[in-house]
């Protein structure tokens, strides 16, 4: 029964996805090619091939971290704050998918990092969110021997706890990025939730615009709210675990 549950609900999910996102689908893929013919239609020089190759050149390219700004590139995915960034999202198995190691290297030496990473990102989650309940406990039973309440204290603490999750990892971030990306607040709240969740499409990435200046301390900050949010976040789906079972 929960086998055909499961099977029912991604299907319901890859239904409404597909009535949702199917037509701009389509609509992206004929403007594009319309694109691609006025191109050669009004630059004769241009030929098909070649175009390709620059069009395909461009996506790898991107893939890496490089984008052409006038005459000149632009670089900056892999110095230390954007590697930090990627380690990060390696061991927390976010994968964004934007940027991966290029070469043989860096590959072998990514799946042994991941490999003892991925169990000492899950320690310390679990041990962040450990004291996160901790902290909530210590608050009720406080609570409980002031005013003298009972399931009164534990879930008004819960509460709290909940809302202050929220607006600290979910409500108040897409704020900042606002200011510093330029996404709308939808965009950035449907980032932190799909960062937090380690989904992580890709599609958002924060730091990844060649046109704006970051501050040093912005990737940083980033990290921690995700190691943090992670451990909130973990513990409200512990919940909902509990609650479907």
């Amino acid at each position: 029964v929960l086998l055909v549950v499961y099977v029912g609900y991604v299907g319901l999910g890859a239904g409404v996805l597909q009535a949702l996102e199917r037509p701009a689908e389509v609509r992206a893929a004929q403007h594009l090619l319309q694109e691609h013919w006025e191109l050669l239609a009004n630059h004769t020089c241009l030929r098909g091939p070649a175009l390709q190759r620059l069009i395909e050149g461009i996506i790898e390219a991107y893939k890496s971290g490089i984008t052409l700004q006038g005459n000149t590139t632009s670089l900056g995915r892999w110095d230390f704050s954007g590697s930090f960034f990627f380690s990060i999202s390696a061991i927390t198995t976010i994968g964004y998918g934007n940027l991966s190691p290029s070469t043989v290297a860096g590959r072998i030496f990514c799946i042994v990092f991941a490999l003892l990473g991925i169990p000492l990102n899950l320690v310390l989650l679990n041990e962040i969110g450990q004291l996160m309940l901790l902290g909530v406990q210590h608050c009720a039973h406080r609570i409980e021997e002031v005013f003298h309440w009972q399931k009164k204290a534990s879930l008004l603490i819960k509460t709290i706890a909940l809302v202050t999750g929220l607006l600290l990892f979910l409500l108040l971030p897409p704020l900042l990025f606002s200011d510093k990306e330029g996404w709308s607040y939808e965009e950035g709240f449907y980032y932190s939730f799909i960062t937090l969740s380690t989904i992580g499409f890709g599609d958002y990435v924060i730091g990844m615009n060649p046109d704006r200046t970051y501050p040093v301390w912005y990737k940083n900050v980033i990290s921690l709210w995700i190691l943090f949010g992670m451990a909130w976040l973990a513990l409200v789906i512990k919940l909902c675990i509990d609650f479907l079972e």
